[in-house]
């Protein structure tokens, strides 16, 4: 976001508040981020995303109660927060590719390996609490 905001300072702008709005939206990132590892940490399971079948537990409480990806939500806020902070016309793109590509790449082929090692109750569990929010 930051090569395309510089290569194309044309689409720059700015709006009142952009800072205390990137500010707040980092705030609430990094506390949604850290809920969902502090969940993890309390179930012992493996915090690598990398390597999900290494997971000894399905995580269904705290903040995994209202998103099943909280750590990959809090890094697509924190995107939002780097557009709100640029102001650049073609910021937003930055975040709408960024999800793609974990939906696709990353979140997808864990949703296949949580189902293999988890069955009926992922399945539940993905019927009842959204993907992101």
């Amino acid at each position: 976001m930051w090569f395309v905001a510089r290569a194309t300072p044309s689409l720059a702008g700015s709006f009142p508040g952009s800072g205390a709005i990137a500010i707040a939206l980092i705030v609430a990132a990094a506390a949604v981020g850290l809920a969902g590892l502090w969940e993890f940490r309390r179930a012992q399971t493996t915090l690598n995303p990398l390597r999900p079948g290494k997971a000894t537990a399905l995580v269904t409480g705290g903040i995994y109660r209202f998103t099943r990806n909280p750590m990959y939500l809090a890094l697509a806020t924190a995107l939002v927060a780097w557009a709100a902070y640029l102001g650049h016309a073609l910021a937003p793109l930055g975040v709408a590719l960024f999800v793609a590509w974990m939906n696709r790449c990353q979140i997808a082929p864990e949703e296949r390996t949580l189902t293999a090692l988890f069955g009926d109750e992922f399945a539940r569990y993905c019927r009842t609490v959204r993907r992101w929010i």
